[in-house]
């Protein structure tokens, strides 16, 4: 099909950060039980800091944290990690980002797998995964990743799950209840430019998955231990996750690939911004496209599909000359 050549053609082109776009995050470790725990989670919401304002160049006002015991970091949105705390956060920062703004969750903890009613262990009562999926529909308009770096997290991903919506988890299944490596190893490859595989100078929600799900194979092999965590990633709302779509044209993989974080590749001409926000635009509207592809005719989808993709080359190659041609 013509379409999908085209698709093809399109992986191959560097896509950069629409110019408008901002980034928030919220890091929420849970009940830690011992020391050891603590420590852990401890080092990998810091790593996720150090991301957000050493790599990302993010204000305090961007960053959010609880803890169990409530942070001491400076971080200026922070609090405690309880059910109230985190929805209460998630519901001001649904306010706070606007539309096309990237917004980055991490849960890190203790998890256990029931279905809609799967939890982190927070200090208190938990919230259940219906209910972080309740508070995540008020993100309609935003390009949310959220991720559930805890043991026995994979019931999370068929209920939060959402056209247009990265969800990642750290565990295939909710019987894989060992200590999670995952959280650690997504916070350095979102701080590490090892992650970043096409070299374009920006890390993608898929590069650092990818680069996570990588790290710990090898942590668990370099100690001869059994895999007992495979990360799993739904971004086009089935459900379903994937542990490898790093290859995918469609399906899982597309929109985790257009999401990244922090601030643009820099450039004061506005013909350059006003390029990146019309671009940005198309390729939501093939993400939209995308996710309502089995209740649309075959043949309307192919052509569509093949319009948006065309626009899209068209407006990147405008965007790439106007990169080597400078200010005007």
């Amino acid at each position: 099909m013509r379409a999908f050549a085209i698709a093809g053609l399109l992986l191959g082109l560097a896509f950069a950060p629409l110019s408008g776009q901002a980034t928030h995050l919220l890091v929420v470790t849970g009940l830690s039980g011992e020391p050891g725990y603590a420590a852990t989670f401890k080092a990998a919401s810091e790593r996720l800091l150090d991301a957000a304002h050493a790599s990302w160049k993010l204000a305090d006002s961007s960053v959010w944290l609880l803890t169990e015991s409530g942070p001491t970091q400076a971080v200026a949105m922070r609090g405690r990690s309880s059910r109230d705390g985190v929805a209460a956060a998630m519901s001001a920062l649904a306010q706070r980002a606007a539309p096309g703004d990237a917004v980055l969750i991490v849960l890190i903890g203790h998890g256990s797998g029931e279905g809609p009613t799967s939890r982190v262990d927070l200090p208190g009562p938990d919230l259940t995964a219906l209910e972080y999926a309740k508070l995540l529909d008020r993100f309609a308009k935003q390009r949310v990743v959220f991720v559930v770096a805890a043991s026995a997290s994979g019931d999370f991903l068929p209920v939060l799950a959402a056209p247009q919506r990265v969800i990642i988890t750290a565990t295939k299944a909710s019987s894989e209840r060992n200590e999670s490596l995952f959280a650690e190893q997504f916070a350095i490859g979102l701080g590490n430019g090892e992650a970043d595989a096409d070299k374009d100078g920006r890390i993608t929600a898929l590069e650092a998955f990818s680069f996570a799900r990588t790290t710990v194979r090898a942590a668990y092999e370099g100690k001869q231990r059994l895999l007992t965590e495979h990360a799993q990633l739904d971004d086009d709302g089935d459900g379903k996750g994937s542990a490898d779509p790093a290859a995918a044209t469609t399906g899982d993989g597309a929109f985790a690939r257009q999401v990244s974080f922090g601030p643009p590749r820099g450039s004061s001409d506005p013909r350059v911004a006003a390029l990146a926000a019309e671009r940005q635009r198309i390729e939501n509207d093939v993400a939209a496209l995308r996710g309502r592809k089995s209740s649309t005719d075959s043949l309307s989808y192919e052509r569509e599909l093949e319009r948006l993709l065309l626009l899209l080359a068209e407006k990147t190659r405008e965007l790439r000359a106007l990169e080597r041609s400078g200010p005007p």
